[in-house]
This record gives C-alpha cells, sequence and structure tokens, in this order.
C-alpha cells in the first residue's frame, strides 16, 4: 500500500473512532488517561530502550546537544508526561456542556452545547512527551487525533503510542482514535494534509519553517503560531523596582520560549533614570542589549538595533531596546512588529492601562505582569495543546475548552414556523 493510501485509511479509520469516543462518558476517559499513566511508568524500561535508537541515530546524524536533550527520556521525564495525564484526568470535561439557554418569544429555548470538533491532526518536532501530551487533551475533549511526530524521535513516539493505544484495548475504546504516522517521510505529512473529508483541524507545534511548511500546504484548517515576538512598554509612571523584576524575569528566566521578552519600549520621560539602571542589570545577567540611538545614549556599550531586530524572535539573551515619545508611539510599535502573543505595559496609571488592553490585541496583554504568565497552565487552564496566535478558531494557549466547539440545542413544545 502507497503512503498516500495508508495516510487515508488511518485519516478514515480516526473519523469513524471520533463518533465512538464522542459517546465515551467522562468517567471512562478519566479512568483511561489514569491507566495511561501507569502504563507509561510501567512500560520505562522499553520507552527508554526505543528512545536510546533516536538518540544513537541522532548523535549519528550530527544533532545538536540542545535537540538530543529535547529528545532524551528517562525514568523522570517518563514520570513527568505520566503526571501531566493524571493532571488532564483531573481537568473538568467541557464536552456536554451547555453554555447558556434563554427563552425566545415562542417560548423556544435555545442553548449552545460544547461539542468535540472531530478529528485533529498535530504535527510536531522532536519531543516524544508531544506524543502523551497532545493524545491525552484531544481524547479528554472527545476527540480523535491523529499524530505526526519528527523523524528523530519516530522510535520513541511509536513505543508511547503502542502503550496508549493499549490501555484504548482495553478499556474497548477504538484505537484508531489515537492513529500514529508510521513513516518519517516528507510524503506522509504532505498526504495528511490533504484529508480534509476527515481531518477537522491540524495543529503544528515547532519552529515557524515547521508551521509555515504546514500552513502553505494543507487544504484543512491551521492553528499558527509562527513566533513569539513579546514587548514590554515601561510607561513613565511605572515604579521602576516592578518594571526590572518584570524584564528580569521575562528575559532571562527561560529566554528559548515564546513568551520570553524579545523588545523593550521604554517612555522618553523615563529614559534618563531607567535605562542606566536596567541596561546595567540586564548586562550583569548577560543580556546583550540591541538599541536605538536615543536607548545608546543612556546605555552606551549596546549593539546599534537594525530593522531586522525589530520583528525578531531571539529565543536567546538578546533584547531590542527603543525610547519611544509616548503610548501613542509604544502601541504604533507594537501593532507593526508584533506577532500578537505577549504584550505587557509596566505602569502605575489606570486610564493607559486600561487604554493598553484595549488598543492592544495580542494573544495575551498584561499590566504589571511578566510575559511567562502566557501559559495555559500559569493562566488557570490546566494543560494546554499550543498557544495560538489565530483569531479563529481560538486565540492565545489552547485549552480543554479550545479543542470544542458548540452546537445550538433547541427545546420547543410543538412550536413551528409562520
Amino acid at each position: 500500500m502507497t503512503i498516500a493510501a495508508q495516510v487515508a485509511r488511518i485519516a478514515a479509520d480516526a473519523r469513524q473512532a471520533s463518533y465512538a469516543l464522542a459517546r465515551v462518558s467522562t468517567t471512562v476517559k478519566n479512568s483511561m488517561l489514569i491507566a495511561m499513566a501507569a502504563a507509561l511508568q510501567a512500560q520505562a524500561p522499553h520507552l527508554i530502550a526505543e528512545n536510546a535508537r533516536d538518540l544513537e541515530d541522532g548523535a549519528r546524524k550530527g544533532l545538536s546537544a540542545a535537540m538530543l536533550d529535547r529528545l532524551m527520556l528517562d525514568e523522570q521525564r517518563i514520570a513527568g508526561i505520566s503526571d501531566a495525564l493524571r493532571e488532564v484526568a483531573a481537568l473538568p470535561d467541557p464536552v456536554g456542556e451547555v453554555t447558556g439557554m434563554w427563552k425566545r418569544p415562542n417560548d423556544l429555548m435555545v442553548g449552545k452545547m460544547r461539542i468535540p470538533l472531530g478529528v485533529i491532526g498535530i504535527i510536531y518536532e522532536a519531543r516524544p512527551n508531544v506524543t502523551a501530551d497532545a493524545a491525552a487533551l484531544c481524547l479528554k475533549a472527545g476527540n480523535a487525533v491523529v499524530l505526526r511526530g519528527g523523524s528523530e524521535a519516530i522510535n520513541s513516539n511509536r513505543a508511547i503510542a503502542a502503550t496508549l493505544q493499549g490501555v484504548m484495548k482495553d478499556v474497548g475504546i477504538p484505537v484508531a482514535a489515537l492513529s500514529l504516522i508510521p513513516f518519517t517521510e516528507r510524503e506522509g505529512v504532505l498526504e495528511m494534509l490533504k484529508q480534509e473529508e476527515f481531518i477537522d483541524l491540524i495543529i503544528p507545534r515547532g519552529g515557524e519553517s515547521l508551521i509555515r511548511f504546514v500552513v502553505e500546504n494543507s487544504r484543512i484548517p491551521v492553528i499558527k503560531h509562527y513566533k513569539g515576538v513579546c514587548h514590554a512598554f515601561v510607561d513613565r509612571s511605572a515604579d521602576f523596582d516592578m518594571a526590572e523584576r518584570i524584564i528580569v524575569n521575562s528575559k532571562t528566566q527561560r529566554p528559548g520560549v515564546c513568551n520570553a521578552l524579545e523588545t523593550l519600549l521604554i517612555h522618553r520621560a523615563a529614559a534618563t533614570e531607567f535605562i542606566p539602571r536596567i541596561a546595567a542589570t540586564l548586562t550583569d545577567l548577560k543580556v546583550e542589549l540591541r538599541g536605538d540611538a536615543e536607548f545608546r545614549t543612556f546605555a552606551p556599550a549596546a549593539t546599534p538595533a537594525t530593522e531586522e531586530d525589530w520583528p525578531a524572535e531571539y529565543l536567546d539573551l538578546i533584547l531590542a531596546c527603543r525610547v519611544v515619545d509616548d503610548m501613542d508611539a509604544a502601541i504604533a510599535h507594537i501593532n507593526r512588529y508584533s506577532s500578537l502573543h505577549s504584550e505587557v505595559i509596566i505602569t502605575s496609571d489606570y486610564s493607559n492601562a486600561q487604554r493598553f488592553i484595549r488598543e492592544v490585541n495580542s494573544s495575551c496583554v498584561l499590566v504589571n505582569a511578566s510575559t511567562r504568565f502566557n501559559d495555559g497552565n500559569q493562566l488557570g487552564l490546566g494543560a494546554e495543546i499550543g498557544i495560538s496566535t489565530t483569531k479563529l478558531h481560538s486565540f492565545g494557549p489552547m485549552g480543554l475548552e479550545d479543542l470544542t466547539t458548540t452546537k445550538f440545542i433547541v427545546y420547543g413544545d410543538g412550536q413551528v414556523r409562520v
């Protein structure tokens, strides 16, 4: 059977399995997830052995140390994956929730009910934990899932998926509700992206090049998140102690993640006092500063910023810095260069805070708090499948609720339309 035929069969089987999964009770889904967590830990020696094959192949192919670290599984990481599945089991089930009811003049009762999206395709890179995390979230929300992981982790992904499918078989849920594209050729991805008859949504997780490839080739709606160009604006009324804490945390706690700070904007009225202070602090923390001419007036050791720095996602200890005339200029800069991820204003002025929230339309807008809080767990959603910078169908961290849609439900007692 050709790759195209195999992928079409996997997608069609997932569609059929989704109908059965949508009828599964919350109790059964939760029990399944808890059993999956236990099975992963019980299978840890096998998972580590399969992962060792991936690590050996990766080293032979010249993967970087950072990539090999993301790929690696050990008992501690498998325990962490298992704990994540138990956390998903503990979350409220959104499926079947009625989000509102209202009465029409003809006495019809109209409401909306949450239902699964159907079949979700996940395309991701080297992290094998995504196999379990994505499967758990999709299954809990009543969706079948088709997974296509990176070639670097193929043996790890196969082993994890087989372990989870074994539990599904034991509890009577069709194993096709969790499918893994079993081969590494790029043709598998391209064929997956053609299955609009069977797959309802594609969620790519990885670097910008992967996401752009998926968007350019998909016939299926895609949740996009190209990059995180996150901004902090220090207003003229900012508490400088607070501003320093927020900027340091946003930039340095984990510089390689999408909600790390990449651009710092400082109100001209705050520049004289605040820039020498923050520049010294960040330089001590090994952050490379790239500033416009006015910023460098107060921080002469900074590297001159170029036009390429303003839309850059560094994912490193590098920060672009600019002095702006006022809030209008700050908002204009953000609107031009933002990737719609996370933006923060640091201010003591309530009206400025409210204006910033109204006029900056990124997926998460913060007042006096670190950009690092744009995360499903930190915002109270529990686990997340990713952060969307696409305004349709979801915007921001995507938790269980975002893996559902709603249908209208109508109760009548014989009404007909006239």
